[in-house]
């Protein structure tokens, strides 16, 4: 993968994350192997990777969780070791596993986060009032979290990395374990945060979140992106597009197998349901020369359609791997200290 950028020279309000060449080993194992990012201002980009690929400990180098071995990496300009704690005001992080304190209620976890960030008592009121209605949450603000559902626990901790209203916020599998219908209110929520202004960088697990929220993918593997681009983009590289066609009457399978294949060029197949047709397509614009040829022969379809590969096809041919196994297994990203603020935070 070869992203031709100079970082230092680079617009700091064109790129809300580049990195060049980024590397971290535990021991003999090489985690991140030269990875290269660039993700515009104002967009949303998915990271993709098998478990294990390196995904979550790249965003830790990003967010200054964790220094890098090797390779540069600047978020909005500035250098995340040289000027982390001006990266760390730019950031917001959301982890696998929720850092809220499950003994206490939502308002008064962010409470906590708010004074830790250096808000008055009031002033941290009143921003935990404003997030709980933003997610959705204000009837349940004083509720204990241990009654929470892990729907409600997720989007509070989001809810807690937008205290400080940060240009680039970092989600790291932001809607696993969650029901469809709470991870569409959190797709909503994720695609809010970009209309005002907020940049996202999301890993997930799920092929269907990253082609429905994410402007471009990077696929990671083994420690390195091996793709990068929009969901289209990545579709076309592992190949063309599908013919699929029903006809009405089986009596003209024949001819009809006999007609594709000379318009397209290609081999058919006949699929194991009767009167199916399938055929590799590179232009669908080919679907009128097949509809006049059918008309002319006078063969009638029940049903056609041309299906690009989907982005599962595309991560299996990329990585080899199912996309069914691409949760990474890490620890929480940190732990914060509450013990001094957790009394005045009680309500």
């Amino acid at each position: 993968m070869n992203n031709n950028f100079n970082i230092a020279g680079s617009s700091s309000n064109e790129w809300a994350v580049q990195a060049r060449g980024l590397v971290k080993t535990f021991g003999d194992n090489r985690a991140v192997d030269g990875v290269d990012l660039n993700v515009r201002a104002g967009s949303i980009y998915g990271v993709l990777g098998p478990n294990g690929a390196g995904k979550t400990t790249t965003i830790r180098m990003l967010a200054t969780l964790l220094r890098q071995d090797a390779g540069e990496a600047r978020i909005f300009g500035h250098d995340v070791v040289k000027e982390s704690h001006i990266v760390r005001q730019l950031i917001g992080v959301t982890g696998q596993y929720a850092s809220v304190d499950e003994s206490l209620s939502a308002t008064e976890n962010l409470i906590i986060f708010s004074r830790l960030l250096g808000l008055g008592r009031a002033e941290a009121r009143r921003k935990a009032a404003d997030l709980l209605e933003e997610f959705g949450l204000s009837e349940a603000a004083k509720r204990p979290l241990k009654n929470f559902s892990g729907g409600m626990r997720r989007r509070l901790d989001l809810a807690a990395s937008l205290i400080a209203q940060p240009p680039l916020i970092f989600l790291d599998e932001p809607t696993t374990g969650l029901d469809p219908r709470t991870r569409s209110q959190m797709w909503d929520t994720i695609r809010r945060l970009v209309d005002t202004g907020s940049t996202v960088l999301l890993t997930t697990q799920y092929l269907d979140e990253a082609d429905q929220l994410a402007d471009r993918i990077a696929v990671i593997d083994r420690g390195q992106v091996v793709a990068e681009g929009t969901v289209d983009e990545l579709k076309a590289s592992v190949g063309t597009s599908s013919l699929h066609l029903r006809l009405q009457h089986e009596k003209d399978i024949a001819d009809a197998r006999a007609i594709v294949e000379q318009v397209l060029q290609v081999r058919s197949n006949v699929t194991a349901e009767a009167g199916t047709i399938t055929a590799p397509m590179a232009d669908a614009d080919q679907v009128t020369d097949l509809l006049i040829a059918f008309r002319n022969q006078e063969i009638r379809l029940a049903e056609i359609s041309v299906q690009k590969p989907t982005l599962d096809e595309v991560f299996l041919t990329i990585t080899g791997n199912s996309s069914s196994g691409a949760i990474e297994n890490t620890n929480a990203i940190h732990n914060t200290e509450l013990t001094n603020v957790r009394e005045e935070a009680r309500v």
